[in-house]
């Protein structure tokens, strides 16, 4: 085997040579042979079997075998050449020619490596970190907030009128086409008025009623809605107002402490006030974070940390993307990528510079989450799509199983690995030199359902 090797950078190597054809004989005779002492065939013993029957009977299977086996070789010969271990080569080396002549085979295979990173200076990518100061007036009205949804509702006087915020007890009936419709009808029905549990525009026009006042409201069916017979159509609600309920008054005292944090008996105010603070402080960090720092601190890992990608990620990663892209396009778009070669070829090299950024951005990550000995656990995965399909009304168990048949639990788990990578790391330029905890206790908030009618 002739073999030449050439190290494009430090993540792409191409090795070219060519393999005789009396070499890959050799690797035919050998596989026949060895499928020959285990094939069954009619009218042979087990082991029996003719070597120029298997030749003839599985020549292009055999021979696509030995062509394997021979190009392996290639590869293996190449890493040792050039020094390089297997765990270095990422995804599968590219066969990028193969020319059958009459006494060998041309072949070139490009092959990616793992990217060398230089991260002696990532403390200087890292962004000043400034948390925003949770005042007094804050946490008391945070406290209050919390207080307050947990009050029992109280029958409002008769002269109050419906707010935001109030708990309005009501019949309705909707007619569309002066038509009274399925689920659109109930009597003594309790809403939270500015919950947005009804369709746009109902609960607005509920508003300034007194108990015992009716009124007939008009509103418009989104063009989306869930009952395809409404849809985009205007009704009429008939209301009746019977009762407005708002939130007793709550002394704000140890007992409630002792509520909202029962894994502590001893809970007294002030520590639930401190708790309070802690969430605030925590979700002000995250908002830092996420609307701000985590964006800056990645333009800063693609602005100084400069390393050899390796060309056939890239070109997987603008696979993606341009495959993404097409779900996006307008009927006309689509037609003409379909049509030209060259359209598509020109859309999709509209992603490499997209790509490799990502690509970019995936490795350091993935250095830096191996130097701090940052890990996510499969069952951190399949908890957080657990509880993001509870949040959005789905059924779990279909999307898991939805991720797990497209193969993407590895992209979710590089995104949360990547999500705490980037948290770590900001949290280390705290100025406070205090990190809130983001494992504080939880204050307990009881959450009440209402059921919902077809009008929701």
């Amino acid at each position: 085997m002739n073999l030449k090797t050439n190290k494009i950078n430090s993540a792409n190597v191409i090795a070219s040579g060519t393999i005789a054809l009396k070499d890959l004989e050799n690797k035919i005779v050998k596989i026949a042979t060895r499928l020959s002492k285990t094939l069954k065939i009619d009218g042979f013993r087990k082991g029996k079997v003719p070597l120029a029957l298997v030749r003839s009977r599985y020549q292009d299977n055999i021979k696509q075998d030995a062509q394997r086996e021979a190009i392996q070789d290639m590869l293996q010969a190449a890493l040792k050449e050039l020094n390089i271990a297997a765990q270095q080569v990422i995804g599968d080396p590219i066969i990028t020619k193969f020319n059958e002549n009459t006494d060998d085979i041309d072949v070139e295979i490009k092959i990616s490596l793992i990217p060398e990173i230089n991260l002696d200076n990532i403390e200087q990518c890292i962004p000043e970190v400034k948390l925003p100061k949770i005042t007094q007036k804050d946490i008391d009205a945070r406290a209050e907030d919390i207080a307050k949804r947990e009050a029992p509702l109280i029958n409002a006087a008769k002269t109050k009128k419906l707010e935001n915020g109030d708990s309005a007890v009501f019949d309705f009936e909707g007619f569309v086409d002066n038509k009274a419709f399925e689920g659109g009808k109930a009597e003594n029905f309790e809403l939270v008025i500015g919950s947005g549990q009804f369709i746009p525009g109902f609960e607005d026009s509920m508003l300034g009623m007194k108990a015992g006042e009716e009124k007939d409201i008009k509103v418009t069916f989104p063009e989306n809605y869930q009952a395809k017979h409404l849809a985009g159509k205007e009704a009429v609600f008939k209301i009746k107002l019977h009762t407005i309920k708002v939130r007793d008054k709550v002394e704000l005292n140890d007992d409630l402490a002792k509520k909202f944090m029962p894994q502590n008996p001893e809970a007294t105010l002030k520590d639930f006030m401190a708790e309070v603070e802690k969430q605030l402080q925590f979700e002000a960090k995250t908002r830092l974070y996420n609307e701000e720092l985590k964006e800056k601190l990645v333009e800063n890992f693609l602005k100084n940390l400069v390393f050899d990608l390796p060309d056939l990620i890239v070109e997987q990663e603008m696979d993606l993307l341009f495959r993404n892209s097409l779900g996006t396009l307008n009927a006309e778009e689509l037609k003409a990528i379909q049509e030209s070669v060259e359209k598509a070829r020109e859309k999709r090299e509209s992603f490499r510079d997209d790509a490799q950024k990502s690509v970019r951005v995936t490795f350091i990550v993935d250095s830096l989450a191996k130097q701090k000995g940052i890990v996510v656990q499969d069952n951190e995965v399949f908890q957080t799509l657990y509880y993001e399909a509870m949040m959005m009304g789905k059924n779990p168990e279909e999307v898991i199983e939805y991720y797990k048949n497209n193969n993407l639990f590895p992209a979710i788990k590089m995104a949360m690995i990547e999500d705490r990578v980037l948290h770590h790391l900001l949290d280390s330029k705290i100025d406070s030199g205090k990190k809130p905890d983001s494992k504080s206790e939880t204050v307990q908030k009881s959450k009440k359902t209402t059921k919902k009618k077809d009008v929701e």
